[in-house]
């Protein structure tokens, strides 16, 4: 059984509703969000800041302290728009990317799927960013980040995500280095 309608569409997604038959026989109608992949950076200068990006967000009413993310565009590779997003909303572009972890943001409803990369030995080459785009790079050091999680200065769950993903894989290169 499949019936599906979309119900709205723009630029980086469509909403569909569609009646399915669940395993247990049971026939429902269920909306879900088909949203194009994307990607979430967290760029670690040569200080050891975070750079965190301040932008204004619509729904939600407020500016938020976030880390750069964006969509891809057609044929991009999750590096290239890593790249390209970094570039566009920090002005900086990574000499070293490490992907450190891929997954569905809100598989309740959006079957979105983002790659979370570290980026590091970062060079000043900056890309005009996009015009809905009104973006301020905040540089902060990386052992105020998770104070700042823990305070609500920081509210967005793809950053503390990210942060907490960075926090581990630089903690275990660190120890790495020291256990030979």
């Amino acid at each position: 059984m499949e019936n599906k309608t979309k119900a709205y569409s723009c630029k980086i997604f469509t909403v569909w509703e569609e009646d399915i038959q669940l395993a247990n026989g049971r026939k429902t109608r269920q909306s879900w969000i088909d949203h194009q992949p994307t990607v979430a950076v967290m760029a670690v200068n040569e200080k050891n800041e975070l750079l965190l990006i301040s932008q204004y967000r619509l729904p939600t009413g407020d500016q938020l302290l976030e880390i750069p993310a964006g969509s891809f565009d057609d044929g991009e590779s999750p590096a290239e728009c890593a790249q390209r997003e970094l570039a566009e909303e920090t002005g900086f572009r990574a000499g070293r990317l490490t992907e450190l972890y891929a997954g569905y943001l809100l598989p309740g409803y959006c079957n979105e799927y983002m790659h979370f990369f570290l980026a590091e030995d970062l060079a000043y080459e900056p890309l005009s960013p996009d015009d809905d785009e009104d973006i301020e790079v905040m540089p902060t050091p990386l052992n105020q980040v998770f104070d700042m999680l823990q305070n609500g200065r920081i509210r967005d769950a793809k950053t503390a995500l990210g942060f907490l993903l960075v926090e581990r894989y630089l903690n275990n290169k660190l120890f790495a280095h020291k256990w030979p």
